[in-house]
């Protein structure tokens, strides 16, 4: 069986336009670039040197993970395997599908991160806790076996 953490990729995201007088990127929900419709955008920035986000998984939800500004990285941990991404390019961004754990963490200062969620805020489809999470991921290869 191919780890599921083989889902989370860095993808390519267009640049528009690209000139002398800047660039521009530009995602588009029902499109391939996400492989989603976003329903919630949103934005972490002004993180504390040290600090990190994340740290939970998703029942549903699906993410693509963008550093628009500065980098940082991405843990990624499917239950079985753990993966570190790093981002720092405003024209790629990491997918993470449903049931992946992840944490972000070594902002550099001034780092901007945009999440597009597949889903609105619930947070009935958060899991917080690792355990949780364990087992959760652990019945979902039960059922897949």
């Amino acid at each position: 069986m191919t780890p599921r953490i083989d889902e989370c990729k860095v993808v390519g995201l267009p640049q528009v336009l690209r000139d002398d007088q800047g660039n521009l990127t530009a995602l588009e929900g029902g499109s391939e670039q996400l492989g989603f419709d976003p329903a919630r955008v949103f934005f972490l920035y002004d993180i504390p040197g040290g600090a990190a986000r994340g740290g939970h998984a998703h029942h549903r939800c699906e993410q693509l993970i963008v550093c628009v500004m500065g980098a940082f990285r991405v843990a990624v941990d499917d239950g079985d395997y753990r993966r570190i991404v790093t981002l720092d390019r405003a024209y790629y961004g990491l997918y993470v599908p449903p049931l992946i754990w992840t944490e972000l963490h070594d902002f550099s200062s001034g780092a901007v991160c945009l999440v597009v969620a597949s889903q609105p805020y619930d947070e009935d489809d958060y899991i917080r806790d690792y355990d949780t999470f364990a087992s959760v991921a652990d019945r979902r290869l039960m059922r897949t076996a």
